[in-house]
């Protein structure tokens, strides 16, 4: 095995969704109920993850229609107030030393970068692909060529790790281990030996 490449939301951080981080941000620094925050989030969140447009596109249209003006930088303030799982994070840095390092991640380019600027990250990974940037997600097998591509291996050199099952079929299809990690449980030493029968 070359290349681990992981998930970011539910195997990197503690929510399973990455919107479920920013809306508990923004209702805890704003006065605008979590319902409205909520509704009018996922009105635009996919066009987020599909880079239709940047968070700074539609920022003043979203503050208009939840009644209130929410300054921008509490938005940044919400991805980089992203809760990690530090022991996730640290097994991936031991990983480093012996393999390449993916991330494919369904989400927003503005808002990974400023999480992995503002913890000193990027540093564990070789490639980071972003759903937003290449404008497909984990169900499709563009994302993960891309990344491949990006490693220089073959898909039988690599393990995929996701929360969900929905985005372990394509990699399978292609031929790459995959794991599905419990973002409930969060049992980081039953994933290492999940992780070590496959290395």
């Amino acid at each position: 095995m070359q290349a681990i490449i992981f998930d970011f939301d539910g195997v990197l951080t503690i929510d399973k969704y990455g919107s479920d981080s920013i809306l508990r941000y923004l209702s805890e620094n704003t006065p605008v109920p979590i319902d409205t925050l909520k509704r009018e989030y996922y009105k635009i969140n996919r066009g987020l993850l599909y880079g239709e447009y940047t968070h700074k596109d539609i920022w003043a249209d979203y503050c208009k229609n939840v009644g209130f003006d929410i300054d921008f930088q509490i938005l940044i303030d919400s991805f980089i107030n992203t809760p990690l799982d530090n022991d996730m994070l640290s097994l991936v840095s031991d990983l480093k030393q012996n393999y390449l390092i993916g991330m494919i991640t369904d989400n927003k380019v503005d808002r990974i970068t400023e999480i992995l600027d503002f913890h000193n990250l990027i540093d564990l990974f070789d490639v980071v692909t972003i759903s937003a940037e290449c404008k497909c997600g984990k169900n499709d097998r563009k994302i993960f060529d891309i990344t491949l591509e990006s490693l220089n291996v073959e898909p039988s050199d690599c393990v995929f790790i996701d929360n969900s099952e929905k985005n372990l079929v394509v990699p399978q299809e292609i031929g790459i281990h995959t794991i599905l990690f419990d973002d409930e449980n969060r049992n980081v030493e039953q994933f290492k030996k999940q992780l070590k029968e496959l290395l």
